[in-house]
This record gives C-alpha cells, structure tokens and sequence, in this order.
C-alpha cells in the first residue's frame, strides 16, 4: 500500500473513490460547458439567439452585473484593462473546484451529487435567462449540456465503482483508464468551446464590415497643435495609438456587431421617434473631435485615461430631430449588451462635441472599442456617458431612470475632476543628480488646465511649463526641468484648470464620483 492510499495492481492498479469521483466530476462539467458552448454558438450561426445563449459568458456577464464598486475597483487596480481575463481565468478555476466537489460528495452519496449538480446547473439557467433580450430558446444549450452532464454523474460514479448510500461497492478501475477518460472529456470539452464560438461566426462579418469601410471625410479636420506633444520619451503620447487605448466596460465577450443589421433609437420624451440606420449615419455631416476620455475607476496616478481624434455625428442634431419634450433632462443610451449609462441631457445638447461615433483615430473603431457606432462626451466619466455598441437613447429624467453604475453606489452625474500624473521618473526610480525631466500629463475636461506646479519634499510649489493647449477637452502635457540633488525625495504634481482653482490634495477613491488627491512619487537621486 503505497501513501496516498493508491494500491499498485496489473496492469493498471486502483484509485481512490474520492479520486475516481473528483475525476467523474471533473468529466461531466467539461461535457456539461462544452456541449452548451457548442449549441450555443449553432444557435448565434442559425440565428435563433436571442440574448446570451452560451453559459460561461452568461455567468460571467451576471457576475459583472452583481459586482459592488469595492470588488471592481480592486479588480481594476489590480489587473488593469486585463481584467476580463483575469475573469475568465477565474472562472475556469472556480468551474474545476466545483466539479470536483460534485464528484467527491457523487463518491460517497451519488445522489446528494447529482443534487448539488442539478442545483448548480439552475444557477447557470438563471444566468442565461437574467441576460439582456433573453428568451426560452435561449436556456435550451445549457439545459441539454446539463442533462448531459447529470446523467454522467449519475451514471459514471457507479460504474467506476464508487460508493454511494444504496450499494457500499467498490470496483476495480484502471486507473489510467480513469484518468484518461476524463483528460479526453477536459480536452473535447475545451474544444467544443473553442468550435462554438467559431461557428458563431459573428465576429467574421463585423470584421469584414470594418475592414471595408471607408471613414467618412469631414469639412474641418482636426490637428495636432504644434507643440502640444512636448516629445519626452516615457510621457504618455498625446494622441493615444487606438490599439493601446484603454479598454474598461461591462462585456464580458465584446459584441461582434454587423452594421448592416444595426440601428438607434431615439425614444422616450421625444415629439418623434427617430430610427437611424448605418447608411443613413453615414450619410450625415460627419466632424471630428479631440476628446480625452477618463475611466472613473481611474486611481490617483493611474492610466485609464487616453486622448484620440473622434469621428462623428453631433447627438445634438439627431435629439433635435427628434424633438425633446420640456422636463427631460437625462439621456438614458443602451448597449447592445444591455449596458446603460445616464447623460445630462445638457451635455448632448450644447456646443460641446458630443458625437456619435464611428471611427477613432482616422481608422474605425475596433471592436472592443465600441465599433460600429458608440458615443463620446466631453467632460464625463465613462460610465454615465461612453456607451458602446450603442443601439438606444432614451429621453428621460433622472427621477424616472437610472444608468447601470448608479443604483450601484455611483453617482449619477460623473463630471470628470481636475488631475494630473507624473508619467516620468517612475516611482521609486533612480535617476541622476543634474537636471532631470519631470514630466505627465494633466487634464480638466470641459474646463481646461490652464497651469501644473510641482513640489520637492516640502519645499514651494513651482510651475512646470505646459504644452500647446489643443482644446478644453483635451489633456495637457507638462514638464519640470528639476535641479536635482543627491538623495531621495518626494516629487508631487497638482494642476489647475481654467476657473483658477488648483487640484485638490484631499484622498478620495474612485467610487462613488472619481478619485481625488495629488500624485507623489519618490525617486533616488545619484
């Protein structure tokens, strides 16, 4: 008798039955998740879906939508824009915990197994049908990989001979036939994942819609002052590469979007009810914006943040044809994955560049940027403004509906605060005694900045020359030239936009309305 319980026979010798049913456990949630994916992504092809069919991303959408602030701020702070990854990681761990649990108690009771099974399947059901547009159909692949599921529960545990309450028998197994049956159901099951989302086949045709589409020309294009990208290297670029933008939302799976099939509404306190289609979008007088966009889950210092040169259609002119009746003073615009975000009607309405956007940059939006259309305002954080894949807007009021953040402790207006960061040194860098460039940037949207100081240890505040101003929505550049000495200090910025007031130094963390408090670095100075 070996250690771990395992006796040696030939030619394959014998498994525990917690082993044996941790293996089983782990076989029927692969074949479970596996065939549901694989229905599933049969089901987007055909075109029968109506909301989530596929029951990893069902769960993890639900998850997103159950999170508190506190858990998504730290999920943010500590995985940064990897956070659906780390997610779905997560998951898959979780998902492999859980089956083996099944498959242990299916060991000694197969029973009380097939129950803790059958219950877990019911919280994927609720999942899928808790998921924007959901239907019936939309349960049938996690109900069939479920059944599937159970009756391998039930069904394997005694054929591997494991004990439950009736029998009090255990048979001999191979254990290498035990262990590569269920390698064999892990790894068909990882591929049936894999196949149901190929055939799915929705991300080909939004990909073939965006590799054709030629953006739209505008009257006054927008530029680059001279000046403003002040060019020291390790400062974030003033205009922000689309591929590295920063990308926070609630998909879990970003939407493959056709913009042959889609459209915006225009409903709710409105004289008219406007629809409008891409070939009608496209046919507007399109103009470009340089806007800087800001996460409000942004911490002091941190880079949720990015600048760009937007594309699109005013939302002003489309709520104008519309016609917005008296008392309306919020916009409540819908994603097509049932995100929602609540805009001061204010805000779309007057001269700011609020734009309905389709391409970033002079290219077209990428996909988990919001392609084919999203929206872009000036002055707001992302959550009650920033809506991607945007297929409504909702002429409302705040007392009669609220975004999809605020009923979950965040506040309902989200104007950007005035910040600045220090991009170079790095915190806790070495650099060497002589000149050294402190340098970031500082942002005020809808108000501008107008100056950025920087302190050494205690000493007074000293002003950093700035860059070229492009636009009061848009970030500015900065830079110290500091005389530095030998030893280690402590280097903070603060900014001041166009009112004269300076940024505030009071700690404040990003729920429930952004984070405040001056960026401090130290640095070793040779």
């Amino acid at each position: 008798m070996k250690p771990d319980g395992v006796t040696l026979d030939r030619p394959g010798g014998r498994i525990s039955p917690a082993a044996r049913g941790a293996i089983v456990g782990v076989t029927a949630g692969a074949v479970t998740i596996g065939v549901a994916e694989l229905v599933a992504g049969l089901m987007r092809r055909i075109g029968v879906a109506g909301g989530t069919p596929s029951p990893i991303d069902a769960v993890g959408g639900a998850f997103i939508d159950l999170t508190p602030p506190w858990l998504k701020d730290w999920a943010i702070g500590v995985f940064g824009v990897h956070d659906k990854t780390a997610l779905y990681v997560s998951m898959t761990l979780v998902l492999v915990l859980l089956s083996i649990a099944v498959g242990v108690i299916a060991s000694r009771v197969v029973r009380a197994g097939v129950i803790v099974f059958a219950l877990l399947v019911v919280v994927a059901v609720t999942a899928v049908w808790s998921r924007p547009h959901a239907s019936l159909i939309d349960l049938v692949p996690i109900v069939l990989g479920g059944l599937i599921g159970l009756r391998l529960i039930a069904t394997r545990t005694r054929d591997a001979g494991v004990r439950d309450a009736e029998s009090m028998t255990d048979a001999h197994v191979s254990r290498r036939v035990l262990i590569g049956s269920g390698i064999g159901a892990v790894v068909l099951g990882a591929a049936a994942v894999a196949v149901g989302r190929v055939v799915a086949g929705g991300a080909r045709v939004a990909a073939v819609a965006r590799e054709t589409f030629v953006v739209p020309k505008v009257a006054s294009p927008v530029a680059v002052p001279a000046g403003a990208d002040l060019g020291i290297s390790g400062v974030t670029p003033f205009i922000v590469p689309n591929a590295e933008f920063y990308r926070i939302d609630t998909a879990l799976v970003v939407p493959q979007v056709d913009p042959a099939n889609w459209s915006l509404r225009v409903t709710g306190m409105v004289e008219r009810e406007v629809t409008l289609d891409w070939n009608t979008l496209l046919a507007k007088p399109m103009q470009e914006a340089m806007v800087t966009l800001m996460c409000v889950s942004n911490e002091v210092g941190g880079s949720l943040n990015g600048n760009a040169i937007w594309t699109g259609w005013p939302v002003r002119e489309l709520l104008r044809e519309a016609g917005v009746r008296p008392g309306a003073d919020m916009v409540l615009s819908t994603s097509i994955d049932g995100f929602t975000a609540g805009t001061p009607l204010a805000a779309l309405t007057d001269e700011r560049n609020s734009l309905l956007v389709v391409a970033q940059n002079g290219q077209p939006l990428l996909p988990e940027h919001g392609f084919p259309v999203r929206l872009v305002v000036p002055g707001l954080y992302g959550y009650v403004s920033a809506t991607k894949w945007v297929t409504e807007l909702k002429v409302t009021t705040f007392d009669a509906d609220q975004g999809y953040w605020t009923p979950r402790g965040w506040s309902a207006l989200g104007p950007v605060k005035t910040q600045s960061r220090i991009d170079v040194p790095r915190d806790s860098a070495s650099v060497s005694a002589g000149t050294v460039a402190v340098a970031g940037v500082a942002w005020a949207q809808h108000r501008g900045v107008t100056g950025v100081q920087v302190q050494v240890d205690s000493g007074p505040w000293q002003d950093a020359r700035l860059g070229v101003d492009a636009s009061v929505d848009v970030w500015r550049q900065w830079v110290y030239e500091w005389p530095a000495t030998p030893g280690t200090h402590t280097l903070t910025v603060r900014a001041i936009d166009a009112t004269g007031e300076p940024e505030t130094a009071t700690f404040a963390p990003p729920a429930p309305d952004g984070a405040s408090g001056h960026h401090t670095i130290s640095v070793t100075v040779a």
